[in-house]
């Protein structure tokens, strides 16, 4: 059982905290610069990240500081994260102590991908124009972590797949750009269809708590996640994609508790689930696909 510092009033400081780090991990902020325009000391911010109570006029200043909204930083309403940095943390946070999470991600979730798959996809994002190496390597940084966190102690999961997205994804390779030469396009082909063949695996063994439905229809075009948490669900929407042609620098992540757009969520997920290929039938379905493409 989870249990957060919860004040009388019913604000939870722990999940404050873990927003202003991850507000400030997609800054690019170290602690200290923060400390050094507060003018508190290091160890301070670090407190204020695991929940220390503070002021609301410091947390009005970490707003400015951050470029965020004080509502976002409460947790009032809808969190907005124009940063991938922020946004991974974000859900590194929200899937250590889940009972769940309900997702799905174009083509895959990292979390499915191969220990091999981190070196192609950071290739691909230098092949796709993103100049900030500073940024490439917090994302990278942070999707090792997510990935290990998960490993480590694994939340049940259920993992929704689109059929015409893993064509999609086969057919291009693990590419950032079209114009690489034909050796290097036909080495990440094979490297994609590897990762397809991963998936079917692993639909094969059905591996406790790890639930794969392949859906061989249209899918939605945004990457969500449902986390069901003992101290309430929350609902995660992306444009930040980490398949073939990655984005870490276009769009705005959000992240919401309303309950009726989990419900929603939620019920769509389930609806996918139940017309989606599982098991021995979902593994055959993509090696069928992987000897037409």
């Amino acid at each position: 059982m989870e249990y957060r510092a919860i004040a009388p009033g019913g604000i939870d400081f722990e999940a404050i905290g873990a927003r202003l780090r991850a507000y400030r991990l997609g800054a690019q902020l170290r602690a200290e610069q923060i400390a050094d325009v507060l003018g508190i000391s290091r160890a301070a911010v670090y407190r204020m990240e695991k929940g220390e109570i503070v002021k609301v006029e410091t947390l009005e200043r970490l707003a400015g500081i951050l470029g965020t909204s004080l509502e976002s930083l409460l947790g009032a309403g809808t969190e907005y994260y124009p940063s991938a940095i922020a946004y991974i943390e974000r859900m590194r946070q929200l899937e250590q102590g889940a009972t769940r999470i309900l997702a799905h991600f174009e083509p895959i979730s990292f979390l499915l991908t191969s220990p091999g798959y981190d070196s192609y996809l950071e290739q691909m994002l230098r092949e796709g124009g993103d100049n900030d190496e500073g940024r490439i390597q917090a994302v990278m940084d942070l999707l090792r972590e997510r990935k290990a966190s998960y490993v480590s102690q694994p939340s049940p999961i259920v993992s929704l797949i689109g059929l015409r997205e893993l064509e999609r994804f086969v057919h291009f390779g693990l590419i950032g750009r079209m114009d690489l030469p034909p050796a290097t396009r036909m080495e990440r082909s094979l490297a994609a269809r590897a990762e397809v063949e991963r998936i079917a695996n692993l639909l094969e063994q059905q591996a406790p708590g790890m639930q794969i439905g392949i859906v061989n229809e249209s899918m939605p075009n945004a990457t969500f996640q449902i986390f069901e948490r003992p101290t309430g669900s929350y609902l995660a929407i992306s444009p930040f994609r980490f398949g073939e042609f990655p984005n870490i620098s276009g769009g705005i992540a959000s992240v919401t508790a309303a309950p009726e757009a989990i419900k929603l969520y939620t019920g769509m997920v389930e609806a996918l689930w139940q017309r989606s290929s599982r098991g021995l039938d979902g593994a055959n379905l993509l090696r069928r696909m992987l000897q037409q493409v």
